[in-house]
């Protein structure tokens, strides 16, 4: 009696809580084996009669109970081709199913394939572009001052060919800047004639 009113009345407001006392009961004595039941068996359809074992003469009539018989034998067959066409039924859709998640699984492999090449190839051509930023700098102050030079020579070398192809028109260009010259000469002198004698 004494050992009845010592234990305590837990009332439990929460699902946490009840799990909680379920837990706590289950380490208090954590050598016990815990019951885990078993699954519970997939239904299956009776098997179809193989033979009848009351086999009537050919004089007997039909009794009074064999339309019952009968008709229990039928709601029997009835129910086990439902079954078997539900069973069917079911493994079509599973496999169907299973067909669409391996098809999914594939498309999708494919495009994160894609995908990755993409990253690696876009993550490569950075660091290949950081490799020539570095050689670059080294190579730009001369690699400029080698263009500088070429375009210089080449400059010289284009006057040097119109010279050799034209020495008549650097002739008569020299002569006409000559003439441009004496009469500029002349006019100044007139002017400063003119502003004498006034």
């Amino acid at each position: 009696m004494a050992a009845k009113s010592d234990k305590k009345v837990i009332v439990v407001s929460k699902t946490s809580d009840l799990q909680r006392l379920k837990l706590e009961k289950l380490m208090k004595n954590p050598d016990k084996e815990v019951f885990i039941p078993e699954k519970s068996k997939d239904p299956s359809a009776k098997k179809a009669p193989e033979f009848i074992r009351n086999v009537w003469g050919s004089s007997a009539g039909a009794g009074s109970g064999d339309f019952h018989v009968y008709r229990g034998v039928r709601r029997r067959e009835y129910a086990r081709q439902k079954f078997n066409n539900e069973k069917a039924k079911r493994e079509e859709l599973d496999e169907e199913f299973k067909a669409k998640v391996s098809k999914i699984k594939e498309t999708e492999e494919t495009k994160a394939a894609k995908k990755r090449a993409k990253r690696l190839k876009k993550k490569q051509r950075q660091k290949d572009a950081k490799k020539r930023k570095k050689e670059g700098k080294e190579e730009d102050s001369e690699s400029e001052e080698e263009e500088e030079e070429e375009e210089e020579e080449e400059n010289e070398e284009e006057k040097n060919q119109d010279t050799r192809n034209h020495p008549d028109q650097d002739s008569q260009n020299v002569e006409n800047v000559k003439t441009e010259n004496d009469c500029s000469d002349k006019k100044t002198i007139s002017e400063t004639e003119n502003s004498h004698n006034t």
